[in-house]
């Protein structure tokens, strides 16, 4: 692992964040207005087109410039107020210009779940990743220890949660030479029916010290997911984090973080991240400051169904309120009767894996007035149709537009490669890559 090789990492990531404006808009992405052809993705931005006039076609999803900067500011704020180090999940969005806007908004990092998710990050210069998985693809810890010793600077934690896991692990990471050892913390699971983690504390403590016996691993801290707590409601996820501190607790009077310069403790999905802020606020002084460590990832574009029911900004209303960016436009294509249209998104375009799009505002064809959507209702969705019902109320025509808030962004941002971001007046200023 040569020297050489570290400086051509380092160029590699400051070439790749001027590469999204150098790309060319061509047929691979969906939406954009068909004379962008051979614009680079920057001069079609500069132009700052209106989504609704300048030639894009429908279907289009567009992202709310204002809302996407008011999420973000919000999280900033809410993970500041609670002494919270904020690394949000980023296979939400797969996007780097949103990993890039949350680490400018204070984020410690961007938390990830698979390889090709971290290289998407490592490509575009994030210097921290938290893995929320056990890694023991040798492939990939192969190319991990070589981006570990290329880049001093770069910061990686993963899970652990069996001693199989550790002995795969050890035997990739020497098998490669491995120059600095992969920070790991031990995932506690959520319960016996819940998804990864090590189910008892006796075996966490196991695992603890498979990692300690290895010279490629170093145990900083432990970790989980409380949405998986089974049947959750505000007394078990509390009482499961609490379990989870008290790991740490019991780890550290055990020694096992001695020499550490801090402690890892981490949890937060997009649904109970007030409990987490309630039960971190409980953790002891340990032997070293403690890194808390949320990783919500959801909020950055919220959503119109799922999130909209369960983000704790609901029980907090004090804290704030997330608002949903997404919109989905499509174009009523068919009328054939009073009590029914199609318009041309369906579940190529929609996510639909929750809840199905959530009809909002109608913009007309012929005045192009926008209004709300009063009597449409979607009903269900084919791959490029969607069904929509009309009460006696509605006003819809074939070529009027359709906005649709959507549910679970998650299973939003996958069907999109290159997204609209939209001011209130319908200016284009910017676009969002993603890389799934």
């Amino acid at each position: 692992m040569a020297a050489d090789n570290a400086v051509g990492q380092r160029a590699a990531g400051h070439t790749s964040r001027t590469q999204l404006a150098d790309e060319r808009v061509d047929f691979r992405f969906k939406g954009l207005p068909p004379d962008a052809e051979g614009l680079t993705v920057g001069e079609l931005a500069a132009q700052r087109r209106n989504l609704f006039t300048d030639g894009f076609t429908t279907p289009v999803l567009a992202l709310s410039a204002e809302r996407v900067e008011h999420n973000l500011a919000l999280m900033e704020t809410y993970s500041t107020r609670h002494g919270l180090a904020f690394a949000p999940h980023g296979k939400t969005s797969m996007a780097p210009e949103l990993f890039a806007r949350q680490e400018e908004h204070g984020a410690w990092g961007i938390t990830l779940a698979v390889p090709h998710q971290v290289r998407v990050a490592r490509a575009y210069g994030v210097r921290r990743v938290f893995l929320a998985n056990e890694l023991v693809d040798a492939s990939a810890l192969r190319w991990l220890a070589a981006e570990l010793h290329a880049d001093p600077d770069f910061r990686f934690i993963c899970y652990v949660d069996s001693v199989r896991g550790v002995e795969l692990m050890d035997a990739a990471l020497s098998a490669a030479g491995a120059s600095r050892p992969v920070d790991v913390v031990v995932e506690l699971g959520a319960g016996d029916s819940a998804r990864t983690g090590v189910r008892t504390e006796a075996e966490c403590a196991a695992i603890a010290d498979a990692v300690s016996a290895t010279a490629t691993l170093r145990l900083v801290g432990v970790a989980g997911y409380e949405g998986e707590v089974p049947d959750a409601d505000p007394e078990r996820v509390h009482a499961w984090l609490r379990r989870l501190v008290a790991l740490a607790v019991d780890f550290d009077k055990a020694g096992r973080f001695a020499g550490l310069d801090e402690i890892v403790v981490s949890a937060g999905g997009s649904a109970w991240f007030d409990a987490v802020a309630d039960v971190f606020a409980e953790i002891p002084s340990l032997s070293a400051p403690v890194l808390k460590l949320l990783r919500s990832g959801a909020y950055v574009s919220h959503d119109d169904g799922h999130y909209r029911h369960l983000t704790p900004f609901n029980r907090v209303p004090d804290e704030g309120a997330l608002q949903p960016a997404f919109r989905l436009w499509a174009q009523v294509v068919s009328r054939p009767n009073p009590e029914q249209a199609f318009v041309n998104a369906g579940k190529r375009d929609a996510a639909y894996d929750l809840d199905l799009p959530e009809a909002q505002v109608v913009r007309d064809a012929r005045s192009g007035e926008v209004r709300e959507a009063a009597g449409v209702t979607v009903t269900g969705l084919s791959d490029q149709h969607g069904w929509v019902r009309t009460a006696a109320e509605a006003d819809l025509e074939v070529g009027d537009w359709v906005g649709m808030g959507l549910s679970h962004p998650c299973t939003s941002f996958d069907k999109w490669q290159l997204i609209p971001l939209v001011a209130a007046d319908g200016t284009v200023t910017d676009y969002i890559r993603t890389y799934f």
